[in-house]
């Protein structure tokens, strides 16, 4: 049986709170930097492009943890597990804030990467074992709501502290928040019963399933849209738009409310019929993202559409639940899959945005390429339940 199946919380909204409070350090220390780049270039005298090296070394820092401690910790319990990672978390920021020089600043960010998609994916799995099974996405949901509170409190919070009393703080403050989360989970997330068939080979054999390869890949690319217009969001609207810079922390926050709304929605959604719910979001972003193009010519509907791209997050519980759905009995790796998919997103469409910018098209041309990353996820998820019906009798469902 299934740890997820078991341990039911005595109160399921401290043990959420707890794991939502872990995601918003997480969050907070994933894009605070964005708005400390030029103090913390300035501090350890390199160009602010190069500060772009510790954000890429913290991305790959989640994509190389997810699977490896997915494997590694195969056989820890789930609660004892969680609270090693905000552990690590914590040594990272802390580490990071007292970095003495630049190179080891970046190594540091890695480091402070590695729990990253191995938390949430087990923080997801505990969250889900705590609640009924028709609870599951909005359970989920909760536990993300820390992710995207870290968006529209945590991270302007931090960048205006760092920006007031250094940077150091930031991270130190992340690092503070992350022993709390250790002691809360101690406190209020229950016990899963150990599973004594667990093993990194069974958590590997996850990389080689159809089903959790076509969420992973629906999640790569088709979530991708949203980050290829928030990478360039700031520049989009102040030189296409002419929003003056001082309307900066306004963006952040209206791109937050949109994330928290679209998480809890899409929870909701994925409860009521998973198989729908995915489709029918990934079209959402599709004529959201290409609604931007044309509304970023102005300030207002450029920051109305701000709001709606953030609803985009809808897809992270619907994926999350399916991948626990399909994972069979490598529940932990699959979870974690989900958040190194969505950083692997993240890079694709950054990336993908800035060579169209960098072709000499506009600013809001990030909308079109959100909207045909948007068309591909949905291509890939048509071709995984087209896969489907040529071997119906692979699918196990994970269930109470």
């Amino acid at each position: 049986m299934q740890e997820s199946t078991q341990g039911l919380a005595r109160n399921p909204r401290l043990a959420e709170f707890a794991l939502a409070l872990g995601g918003f350090g997480i969050g907070t220390s994933e894009f605070v930097i964005m708005g400390l780049m030029n103090r913390v270039a300035g501090d350890l005298v390199v160009s602010v492009p190069q500060v772009g090296y510790a954000i890429s070394s913290y991305a790959l820092g989640v994509v190389v943890g997810a699977p490896l401690i997915s494997a590694l910790a195969a056989r820890v319990p789930k609660r004892a597990l969680l609270i090693a990672l905000m552990l690590v978390f914590a040594v990272g920021n802390i580490a990071s804030a007292m970095a003495p020089g630049f190179w080891s600043f970046v190594g540091l960010r890695f480091i402070a990467g590695l729990p990253h998609g191995a938390y949430f994916g087990v923080a997801a799995l505990v969250a889900a074992g705590a609640v009924p099974v028709d609870q599951r996405a909005r359970a989920i949901s909760r536990v993300m709501l820390g992710l995207t509170t870290a968006i529209l409190i945590g991270a302007p919070l931090g960048t205006w502290a760092g920006n007031q009393f250094g940077w150091q703080i930031a991270f130190a403050g992340v690092g503070g928040v992350a022993l709390l989360t250790a002691v809360l989970i101690r406190l209020w997330v229950p016990v899963q019963p150990f599973d004594a068939l667990a093993s990194p080979l069974r958590e590997l054999s996850a990389l080689v399933k159809q089903r959790v390869l076509v969420t992973v890949a629906i999640a790569c690319v088709g979530c991708g849209g949203m980050f290829s217009i928030f990478s360039y969001v700031m520049p989009t609207l102040t030189k296409q738009a002419g929003m003056s810079e001082a309307l900066g922390p306004l963006v952040l926050v209206i791109f937050g409310i949109g994330s928290i709304i679209g998480n809890l929605v899409g929870g909701r959604m994925a409860d009521k019929n998973l198989m729908r719910a995915i489709p029918r979001i990934l079209i959402w972003c599709a004529v959201i993202q290409g609604g931007y193009y044309f509304a970023a010519d102005y300030v207002w509907s450029g920051l109305l559409f701000v709001g709606l791209v953030g609803t985009c997050m809808a897809l992270a519980p619907s994926l999350q639940t399916r991948l626990m759905d399909v994972a069979g009995n490598a529940q932990t790796m699959a979870a974690s899959l989900n958040h190194a998919a969505f950083n692997g997103a993240n890079a694709l469409g950054a990336w993908l945005a800035g060579l169209v910018i960098s072709a000499g098209f506009d600013w809001s041309s990030t909308g079109p390429v959100g909207t045909g990353l948007a068309l591909c996820g949905l291509a890939i998820f048509f071709f995984g339940r087209w896969l489907e019906k040529r071997s119906p009798d692979q699918l196990v469902v994970q269930t109470r």
